[in-house]
């Protein structure tokens, strides 16, 4: 008589634990799918930049071996086509964690580190996509860097934060019109690198980031005429749950550095990326209620330092690394879609 008894006891137990597995452990109730897309046609490559000019990405620099080699090749991608083709080459010294912004139709590549010869940069170039040509300007003011973050905002580029002797939280604006540089407000809080930037509904956001090895909590936004045109950084809720309100009891695996973030529409979508370990997990950022909602993991293996850009309004993030795995494949998310495990060959 005691043997039924056991069986409906494990039994009931192993409901509960498939229950609490369906509801917590797995992303059976997310909305979002990533889709395998067109590989990135050059090396494998880490902390390579990206941008857009017009309806066309472009992917370039970076490491592409953990022997220690570095890119200078840049690449392509033509949506309405599907295929990466090979741009100019970038002639400034090879180069990991650089930054890149768009003003005025070109494209600009600034700072990075140069691991071969152990040396960060301050050097500053200027892309012509008419022409396919690249062409040094003078070097950018601040302190030589590599992991900062660039956004562009009314046509001009910013660069702030980063990593020289340790985390930075300066902030320079460039003016594509007189080519010059004007130093901004620096940011508030903690200094950090390997934060992330985005621009949505004409707003500059700076998220998380690394200091000292922690991911921080926080997220800004920046206006460059506040502080009477110094410019101002304003705190936004944090990361984590810290509020006795409800809309961030859920709130885990925000904060991270090293991550990836692209805009679809009115929304802001942050992917990959380290805290500690590395991260999978996709959140949602709505600008106008300040609010994230999770949204299914990235579907390709967990990397960091990887880039993303959006084009045509479709996000997409490719390359980055997992420990000595370093990647060339693409991925595409859909925010609307059920997520789907036969997309991804």
């Amino acid at each position: 008589m005691k043997h039924p008894v056991f069986l409906i006891i494990l039994s009931s137990l192993f409901m509960l634990s498939a229950c609490s597995k369906n509801s917590s452990d797995d992303d059976s109730d997310l909305v979002g799918n990533w889709v395998r897309s067109e590989d990135f046609r050059g090396d494998p490559r880490s902390e390579a930049v990206s941008f857009v000019i017009g309806n066309k990405a472009y992917v370039g620099t970076g490491l592409f071996a953990t022997n220690g080699q570095y890119s200078n090749k840049f690449y392509r991608l033509d949506l309405d086509f599907g295929y990466w083709e090979p741009v100019a080459d970038f002639p400034g010294e090879m180069r990991r964690g650089a930054v890149a912004f768009t003003a005025g139709g070109k494209a600009y590549v600034a700072c990075g580190f140069n691991g071969p010869a152990n040396k960060l940069l301050n050097d500053f170039w200027e892309y012509d996509p008419a022409l396919d040509k690249w062409t040094e300007l003078d070097p950018f003011p601040g302190d030589p860097r590599r992991n900062a973050v660039a956004f562009t905002l009314n046509d001009k580029g910013y660069i702030a934060t980063g990593y020289n002797t340790s985390a930075m939280s300066d902030c320079w604006e460039f003016n594509p019109s007189g080519k010059t540089w004007t130093e901004k407000a620096s940011i508030r809080g903690r200094k950090r690198s390997q934060a992330v930037a985005f621009v949505i509904n004409g707003k500059a956001y700076v998220c998380s980031g690394n200091n000292n090895g922690e991911a921080l909590n926080d997220l800004q936004s920046f206006d460059p005429t506040g502080n009477s045109g110094q410019g101002a950084w304003t705190d936004l809720r944090k990361l984590t749950n810290v509020s006795d309100e409800s809309y961030d009891d859920d709130y885990a695996n925000i904060a991270r550095y090293g991550a990836v973030a692209f805009t679809i529409g009115t929304k802001v979508y942050l992917a990959t990326g380290r805290a500690g370990s590395l991260i999978s997990d996709t959140w949602e950022y709505d600008a106008t209620n300040d609010l994230w909602t999770k949204k299914t993991s990235f579907e390709g293996t967990a990397r960091e330092g990887a880039v993303g850009f959006t084009l045509k309004d479709r996000g997409f993030l490719l390359t980055g690394r997992s420990g000595s795995e370093i990647f060339d494949n693409m991925f595409e998310f859909k925010p609307f879609d059920e997520q789907d495990d036969n997309d991804n060959y």
